[in-house]
């Protein structure tokens, strides 16, 4: 027996939290018997129906790294009806994979789509500490000692933030890495620091680069890029 939000993630459906999120607003159930409580567990042999869909295991899983384009949203449904990440990899691909993490409507970069649910997990899990690396152009004054902020953390809204690694390439551009995943974190910590990011690019996230992955672009991980993430986080 597992938890119900485990065999969800783990057959490919949603992330962990994505799941969670489903059994809560009563959209799964258990040999008929809709299931709101997380604790539950349920045997992968049982009859689970997620939102609707009969859960099927994935036995084939599927890693890709995709270059996101700005205008897109990193959800595989929308209900505006917005340009999403999914649409990118085309009408013929028919695997069911879904975003490790989020970049906003005007980010870009770097993101992972993929089915596994452990490796998922241990990516955005915060005890992990898995770092992600940005590219920022920014408006507004620029001192070290505003970046000094941002170095030793700096209080938000939802809390102080942990230390950051800071680099100024340019003038007006900076690069930043971070290890937590708060929702729109940092162009959150630039306006702590009175200045606008204009435009934010991922360029790194774990041991994973955009190195000659043009905009808009994809493509599936090596065997090796996926045993040297797994390696490090499982």
């Amino acid at each position: 027996m597992e938890r119900l939000q485990k065999i969800i993630a783990q057959a490919g459906f949603c992330s962990r939290r994505a799941a969670e999120m489903l059994i809560r607003s009563g959209k799964v159930s258990v040999d008929g018997k809709i299931i709101t409580q997380l604790g539950a567990k349920a045997d992968s042999n049982q009859k689970i129906v997620v939102d609707g869909k009969i859960l099927t295991s994935n036995a084939e899983k599927i890693y890709i790294l995709l270059n996101k384009p700005r205008g897109y949203v990193s959800t595989v449904k929308d209900e505006r009806g917005r340009r999403k990440i999914i649409d990118l990899l085309g009408e013929n691909f028919k695997n069911r994979v879904y975003p490790v993490g989020r970049l906003d409507l005007n980010s870009e970069g770097l993101i992972l789509l993929t089915n596994d649910g452990d490796l998922t997990n241990a990516l955005i899990h915060p005890r992990f500490e898995v770092k992600k690396t940005y590219r920022a152009k920014i408006s507004g004054t620029i001192t070290e000692e505003k970046l000094d902020l941002l170095r030793a953390g700096i209080e938000l809204d939802d809390g102080l933030t942990a230390p950051a690694e800071i680099y100024r390439l340019d003038k007006d551009l900076i690069e930043i890495t971070i290890h937590e995943g708060r929702n729109r974190q940092v162009r959150r910590m630039f306006a702590a620091i009175g200045c606008d990011v204009k435009r934010l690019r991922r360029i790194k996230f774990a041991n994973l680069t955009l190195d000659g992955l043009k905009v808009g672009k994809f493509r599936e991980l090596t065997a090796e890029e996926v045993e040297k993430l797994k390696g490090e986080l499982l």
